[in-house]
């Protein structure tokens, strides 16, 4: 069972092979920390979780390395902390906070190294001096720009001639610039601006010499995985593959597999402050079980867009009460097995074809149901290891259906159901129905089953 994963620079599916297996390692470009992440924000967050985490699986969890950077200066957080008349540092520590508290909800794991743009700083302006040195950028006027006329591979990536790229998209028109495609590594900062001393001038780098930077010194050149969203490729990803093998010749590779998520919008319409449809993670995680969310964000393979709507949520919430009922049903059931079932890892090794693997997940909680007691041991075992791969099942079943009851709550609860189970072995049908009432009122739903009754705390009314 091999590991087949799409390649944006090759446009087709490859085994994935890397570079030393003692030391698997994979970049995704994070967070840029001057507001709450949106749901947009969170797929490739949950998309390359998955990844890490079946990487593990694979290697071994000491084997593999997941860096994820952190923008930490950028005009967006320039601008939010002179409103707020604060240090950026104030705005980026405060986001970074809530992004981390926010994503932990999600289920996904840290990863490995989180370098900061401001860490970086002297790494940042090393590799700008090794492009300038290397003839792949210039300094002009207070800038330093990478020469995108010397790398003969500019565009590969994202598939686009020079001339397409610079009509596609809004390229800045000065005078300094040898070629209209050439990009910043390096300028000068505004005034109350974050401001760095440099060789080239006091000034803050560009974004995409960040990444490269940052990639370099964690984890190294070149990397077996780059990942990222769709709208990263082209002119991020294709600028950071341009300076990263022109720095120091790492020949034609500066990662060996590209990886892109494709985009979520919002039910038929793009996420957009304009529109007013930016749902945040941070509220959604208080309004929906987190869980919930994270199913909803791999119900699509990670390569289709995915429409992000209401009905998405509620199918998540019921697949999950579908496969944490079977599991709280078969509480006596002896667990015999403690490895995914092939069929799902099959799936997932598969470029992570997480529909698919979803679809087992349900066949095995239907054996868990209905199969033999041999059967029924197997498919319980498969279906708790096969689960936290995708970041699934990993809660105790009845808390999940408790959802937000607090204690107090959860106490009443279990002694009304104590009671109506005590007035039903009396046959005191009235008294049953008066207590049943008594747990609607407090938004309870009963499930009765051979096995007893177990309930879960309904969904407010919208």
């Amino acid at each position: 069972m091999t590991l087949r994963l799409y390649d944006t620079l090759t446009r087709a599916k490859r085994d994935f092979v890397p570079v030393d297996p003692a030391r698997v390692t994979m970049y995704v470009c994070g967070p840029t920390v001057y507001n709450y992440a949106h749901i947009g924000n969170a797929r490739p967050v949950v998309v390359f979780d998955v990844v890490f985490r079946l990487l593990r699986r694979l290697y071994g969890e000491e084997h593999v390395l997941y860096a994820a950077n952190v923008t930490d200066v950028d005009d967006k957080i320039n601008l939010k902390a002179a409103q707020e008349g604060v240090p950026i540092g104030v705005i980026t520590d405060r986001y970074l906070t809530a992004y981390h508290a926010d994503m932990a909800k999600l289920g996904a794991l840290r990863p490995t190294f989180e370098p900061r743009a401001t860490q970086t700083m002297d790494a940042i302006i090393a590799m700008i001096e090794r492009l300038i040195a290397a003839g792949a950028a210039y300094a002009a006027q207070g800038h330093v720009l990478f020469n995108t006329q010397t790398y003969a591979d500019y565009g590969k990536l994202s598939g686009r001639s020079l001339d397409d790229m610079i009509a596609g998209a809004r390229v800045e028109v000065a005078p300094y610039k040898q070629h209209p495609a050439d990009f910043v590594l390096w300028k000068p900062s505004k005034e109350n601006e974050p401001v760095w001393d440099s060789p080239f001038g006091p000034g803050r780098p560009g974004w995409h010499i960040e990444c490269s930077a940052m990639i370099e010194q964690a984890l190294g050149l070149p990397i077996d995985i780059h990942g990222g969203g769709n709208d990263l490729i082209f002119p991020h990803h294709e600028n950071e593959m341009a300076q990263g093998v022109c720095a120091d010749g790492h020949g034609t590779i500066y990662a060996n597999y590209w990886l892109h998520n494709g985009f979520l919008n919002m039910g038929a319409q793009k996420m957009s402050k304009s529109l007013g449809n930016v749902q945040l993670v941070h509220d959604l995680v208080r309004e929906a079980p987190p869980e919930a969310l994270r199913w909803a964000l791999l119900s699509s393979h990670y390569r289709q867009p995915l429409a992000w709507t209401d009905d998405v949520i509620a199918q998540a919430k019921s697949a999950l009460d579908t496969l944490y009922g079977a599991l709280n049903r078969a509480g006596d059931v002896e667990a015999t097995a403690a490895e995914p079932s092939e069929a799902f890892l099959d799936a997932l090794m598969d470029d992570l074809n997480t529909p698919k693997a979803n679809a087992e997940l349900f066949a095995l909680a239907k054996r868990l149901e209905t199969g033999s007691p041999a059967e029924r041991a197997l498919a319980k075992g498969q279906l708790l290891a096969s689960g936290p791969l995708l970041g699934f099942l990993q809660g105790v079943p009845q808390a999940w259906f408790h959802g937000g009851a607090d204690a107090d709550l959860t106490a009443r609860v279990d002694a009304l159901i104590a009671d109506r189970i005590a007035a039903r072995a009396a046959k005191d049908w009235a008294r049953a129905d008066a207590i049943r009432g008594e747990l609607t009122a407090l938004n309870i739903e009963v499930m009765d089953s051979a096995d007893g009754a177990t309930w879960k705390l309904k969904e407010p009314a919208a």
